[in-house]
């Protein structure tokens, strides 16, 4: 992977990173105000599917050991 490439994947990385830490303060701000509990679970899920997206980022960045 070139430098270029590595540096676009850190970014996208970062960026995905930081939408996910702002859906968890957009949680705990909705359980504050009383929220219904489905728009939590609707949030919840899109949370999650970015932490799936942070993890496969996670795994192209390290390369494969073939022991």
């Amino acid at each position: 992977m070139s430098d270029q490439e590595q540096a676009e994947v850190r970014l996208a990385y970062a960026r995905i990173k930081q939408e996910h830490a702002d859906y968890d303060a957009a949680i705990e701000a909705m359980k504050a105000v009383g929220c219904d509990t489905l728009q939590i679970q609707r949030m919840k899920k899109k949370k999650l599917v970015l932490k799936d997206k942070l993890r496969q980022i996670e795994d192209s960045m390290i390369p494969d050991i073939i022991a």
